[in-house]
């Protein structure tokens, strides 16, 4: 099995795990709470016109958490959720249905390019692979949302200025300004690296031409 299959058959099973222990909620896609949760949300929808009025692709939604803050925070936006693990999509669609203006699916085959993609946490849990695999696995996933994405996308990671002594070993921290260059030199002009809210990770957002 390729190494990128073999990561997402990995993650998606340790996904499918956390939702089992602890249900549709914040534990269940591996974070501390709801307030984390709406920061990292507020982050990520900077690369988004704040008055709606856009489509996006969360790649990696979870049980859709997103859409019920966007449901509260932003009208008109046309919103679809993916995510590799099938249990976390049969859990969103139990939580919020599907209507003309959201979707789920797990099937990569039936997304089509959205005005903006995003997505949270889907970096972080490296679970023992090689380095380089896991490295080589964010860059692809970043080429996948540059495909899909018109107008820009934005993802979030853990951070390499974490404090050593609450690092995990399952976990990848990344190096903020690798990212950054990378999409800096690969995507667009327009970058901006966020690091200045108060949590272990860091977003970048790519606005495109």
């Amino acid at each position: 099995m390729p190494d990128s299959a073999r990561i997402v058959a990995g993650v998606g099973e340790y996904y499918t795990g956390k939702l089992r222990e602890h249900g549709p909620s914040p534990r269940g896609v591996d974070w501390n709470g709801e307030e984390s949760q709406r920061l990292r949300f507020e982050q990520l929808l900077k690369a988004c016109p704040g008055d709606g009025g856009f489509s996006l692709l969360d790649y990696g939604c979870g049980y859709g958490a997103l859409l019920s803050h966007l449901e509260a925070s932003a009208g008109g936006v046309e919103y679809i959720g993916f995510d590799i693990s099938e249990a976390m999509v049969r859990s969103a669609r139990e939580q919020h249905g599907e209507g003309p203006r959201h979707r789920f699916t797990a099937d990569r085959e039936r997304l089509e390019p959205a005005d903006f993609v995003v997505a949270s946490g889907i970096f972080n849990v490296s679970l023992g692979f090689a380095h380089d695999d896991w490295r080589r696995y964010i860059a692809e996933t970043l080429d996948a949302m540059r495909a899909l994405s018109r107008r820009g996308f934005a993802f979030n990671m853990l951070t390499s200025y974490s404090d050593a002594d609450r690092m995990r070993p399952d976990l990848y921290y990344a190096e903020p300004a690798e990212y950054f260059d990378l999409c800096k030199r690969t995507f667009s002009r327009n970058v901006a690296l966020l690091h200045d809210y108060d949590l272990y990770e860091f977003t970048v957002l790519v606005r495109l031409p």
